[in-house]
């Protein structure tokens, strides 16, 4: 199914005589499905000086087309091309892709459950101080660093940071980290750490002195002996010599470089120009000093980008052969990130086009051999993500799919998410408010959640779909309440069309259905439904 859709998006939709294809100039159709009709909202013509807007055309109940599909015409195809919409329109019945197209909707990713827009401001600094109090000694836990800030801001980016042109905030701040460690260890005690994350902004803007200062601190403060992972997320323009050996100094066993795509149309769309050879050096680097373990992150539905884009950047990046793959769909929530408004919406693919890209580069990363790992990661064969994934120890944090199995995530920094027992903490958003809680002593939590026996049962479910593709639901009924009849009748849909199968309470997602493992998840979030959080596509 996956190929069947790809190719309808990437070649083409047939009707009758006509065919209509897809290519980097088009026409964008836009339809959304409300109450079982389909209002089609606006056509851009991407000609050279023609804008065809039609508003608000309400077609009958029963009538079928793609839920959003990208056009490649001439001005003077365009009215042949409506005409064969319309005729299009009139069918009573839509093709499984099109059910499929029109399926995907704004859910969460799922890192966590609940999803971080539902942390509430009742858990603060002293609630969390009490959870870090009630860890025992033999209690194993991760490490993660945030550091928000970067050397200029990409148009895509959704993460929690900044721009900076001077250093003096960024030396300020790895002091800040260093308190807040002694805040932390001063309510745990040294603790054996498993795996460590840096993460971002770019972690690496600290440069080579203040990483090693940061890191001696740990090493003073925890047990590192045992740390069976130590990763950093890097950009590949500001990757140097000096900087590779002050990250094999502090004993980095992993880097994820961010490459998004590799065309330099795209690349100048998002704002981030960085060529091959410059991704190539990075990785070169790296390997020279003995940090073997590389980790590509990629992503589709960008600006101007295209199937043929995503292909091209895979098949170069794998001459590089990292070890693991990420491929993320853009999130366009502008709301959320008001820089992403700088992005013109126009040049954005449509969602047939953002799953044609998705498949395009599953097939092509299964095709070379890597393992697909949940919902969008792949991993070399002999990678330590297959091992887990093969044992069903895999697990899901906020930096993604993850062998960490510790049983507690400490975030440290502004924004940082933990993980214990009891529920999730997350420090203040904000530098301002995150400096002087840590300055005047004090834990800078500002909001978290904490987890009720349903949010634990739930979050369970959650995470076996979305690790292993399938979920016993037996395993968690405990009481006659809890059937999980609704979320099973939610499921249906998605069961006619292939994308799963429910045999007694177990639900096993076909390898059709693992693009959609988010809106498969979301059937069981109580959360959303009465939710106003708004999210990013679920694929």
């Amino acid at each position: 199914m996956m190929d069947e859709i790809c190719e309808a998006a990437t070649a083409g939709v047939e009707y009758g005589a006509a065919k209509i294809f897809v290519g980097p100039l088009f026409v964008q159709l836009m339809f959304s499905i409300r109450n079982a009709s389909y209002n089609y909202s606006r056509t851009f013509c991407a000609t050279r000086k023609r804008d065809f807007v039609v508003r608000r055309v309400n077609w009958p109940h029963g009538s079928g087309f793609v839920s959003s599909i990208s056009l490649e015409l001439s001005q003077a195809a365009f009215l042949a091309a409506f005409i064969v919409f319309v005729a299009m329109s009139n069918r009573h019945h839509l093709t499984r892709s099109e059910r499929l197209w029109s399926l995907d909707r704004a859910v969460p990713r799922y890192t966590s459950y609940p999803t971080a827009p539902h942390f509430e401001a009742t858990v603060g600094a002293e609630l969390y101080a009490s959870w870090l109090d009630i860890l025992t000694a033999s209690d194993s836990l991760s490490l993660y660093l945030h550091v928000p800030f970067c050397e200029n801001l990409c148009l895509y980016c959704g993460c929690h940071t900044k721009a900076v042109r001077r250093f003096a905030p960024i030396e300020t701040y790895a002091d800040l980290l260093v308190r807040e460690i002694d805040l932390v260890v001063a309510r745990t005690g040294s603790h054996c750490i498993s795996h460590l994350h840096w993460g971002g902004g770019t972690p690496s803007i600290l440069g080579p002195n203040l990483l090693r200062k940061l890191a001696a601190q740990l090493d003073v403060r925890f047990d590192l002996a045992s740390l069976r992972q130590h990763a950093i997320e890097l950009d590949p323009r500001f990757v140097t010599k000096g900087l590779a050996e002050a990250l094999a100094d502090i004993g980095v066993t992993r880097a994820s470089l961010g490459v998004q795509d590799l065309s330099d149309h795209v690349q100048r769309a998002i704002g981030r120009i960085q060529p091959f050879h410059m991704v190539e050096r990075a990785v070169d680097l790296l390997r020279d000093v003995g940090i073997e373990q590389i980790n590509i992150d990629l992503m589709y539905g960008l600006p101007s980008q295209s199937v043929q884009d995503v292909c091209r950047t895979v098949a170069q990046v794998h001459k590089l052969k990292p070890q693991r793959f990420a491929v993320f769909g853009y999130a366009h929530v502008p709301w959320f990130k008001p820089h992403q408004k700088l992005i013109d919406e126009s040049t954005l693919p449509a969602q047939p086009m953002r799953i044609a890209q998705a498949c395009a580069a599953h097939k092509m990363l299964t095709e070379l051999g890597y393992t697909p790992i949940g919902l969008d990661h792949y991993a070399d064969k002999t990678d330590s993500l297959t091992d887990a994934l093969h044992a069903g120890k895999l697990r899901r944090n906020f930096q993604g799919y993850t062998t960490d199995d510790a049983d507690a995530l400490i975030g440290l920094g502004v924004s940082a998410i933990g993980d214990l027992s009891r529920g999730y903490v997350q420090n203040a958003p904000d530098i301002g408010s995150y400096s002087r809680a840590i300055t005047a002593g004090q834990l800078a939590t500002t909001r978290g959640i904490v987890l009720s026996d349903d949010d634990r049962i739930r979050g369970r479910i959650i995470s076996e779909l979305m690790c292993n593709l399938t979920c016993d639901l037996n395993s968690f009924v405990h009481d006659a309440d809890l059937t999980f009849a609704n979320e099973i009748d939610a499921l249906s849909p998605l069961v006619a069309d292939g994308l799963l199968r429910i045999e007694g309470h177990r639900i096993v997602v076909e390898e059709d259905g693992r693009l959609y493992l988010r809106l498969i998840a979301a059937a069981f979030d109580t959360y959303l439904h009465n939710s106003r959080a708004r999210h990013s596509v679920g694929v």
